[in-house]
């Protein structure tokens, strides 16, 4: 019983219980500095929708500007607008936890690069919530943007009554961080899964959550792109922070763990095991 006890805390805790605490107080307190930095720059409202007029005008130019058309289709079933508000709302902390505790866990020489990646994403999001304040699809009705999430949230979403409490800036829309976390963790997660039906499934989450925010009014598709471009960004500053500790913070997909993925990602084992 006992040597089964320390083969399950090996499993559990690889690194024993200082590394699992030093690894939560570490998130803990780089989020709630992120919530709170991203709180108070809330920026200035007449910028924040200057900027959104900005995003919709490059969307049209670049014929992109398709997010009131998806939204009045999705408006169609009540079941899917409900269950991409409750994703919306529920899914970005719930799943990236899980996912995180997973991967420190099962994969524990791969965590640490993951981490990196949310500490450099984080870092660039509040850069761009501070220079570039943004306001939602969701406070323009006048393009035909309507709120979906309110019945999901405590918080008052609306611009005219929103609490600006210090840890809520309703103007943090560039970029979009679901899609950011989404990625940073449906890649990896991809590249290390051994089942086909698995490794599609977390490929295909980071376009599930990219058709939340958009349907939810949440977010533009530029900001989905630029979600994205953060997390390309954080891949390349975890393989050069890998470069310091090679045999704790380089990524590496165990034999057999991405032998089936399809050519378009393929590559990308070669660029974070580097």
């Amino acid at each position: 019983m006992a040597a089964r006890a320390r083969v399950l805390q090996a499993r559990v805790l690889p690194h024993g219980w200082l590394d699992a605490l030093r690894q939560v107080s570490l998130f803990a307190a780089a989020y709630f500095a992120y919530m709170l930095v991203r709180g108070l720059a809330d920026g200035d409202a007449n910028a924040a929708f200057a900027h959104a007029r900005d995003l919709i005008s490059l969307e049209r130019t670049l014929h992109l500007f398709v997010e009131p058309s998806i939204q009045a289709w999705a408006s169609g079933s009540h079941f899917v607008m409900g269950l991409a508000s409750w994703l919306y709302v529920n899914a970005q902390g719930s799943v990236t936890i899980a996912a995180l505790l997973y991967l420190y866990m099962r994969h524990n020489r791969n965590f640490y690069f993951v981490r990196n990646m949310f500490m450099i994403a984080m870092a660039i999001a509040l850069v761009g919530y501070t220079v570039f304040p943004t306001a939602p699809p969701r406070f323009m009705p006048e393009w035909g943007f309507m709120d979906t999430v309110s019945d999901f949230t405590p918080v008052n979403v609306s611009h005219t009554s929103a609490s600006m409490s210090s840890l809520f800036n309703p103007y943090a829309a560039v970029p979009s961080m679901h899609v950011a976390f989404a990625l940073m963790i449906g890649v990896p997660l991809a590249l290390l899964a051994r089942s086909r039906v698995v490794r599609a499934m977390w490929l295909l989450y980071p376009l599930v959550m990219t058709f939340v925010i958009v349907v939810t009014a949440n977010h533009f598709i530029v900001d989905a792109l630029l979600g994205a471009i953060t997390a390309g960004a954080s891949a390349y500053g975890a393989c050069w922070l890998a470069r310091a500790r090679p045999g704790v913070w380089r990524f590496s997909v165990p034999s057999g763990g991405s032998t089936h993925l399809p050519r378009a990602v393929a590559p990308a084992r070669l660029t974070v095991s580097g």
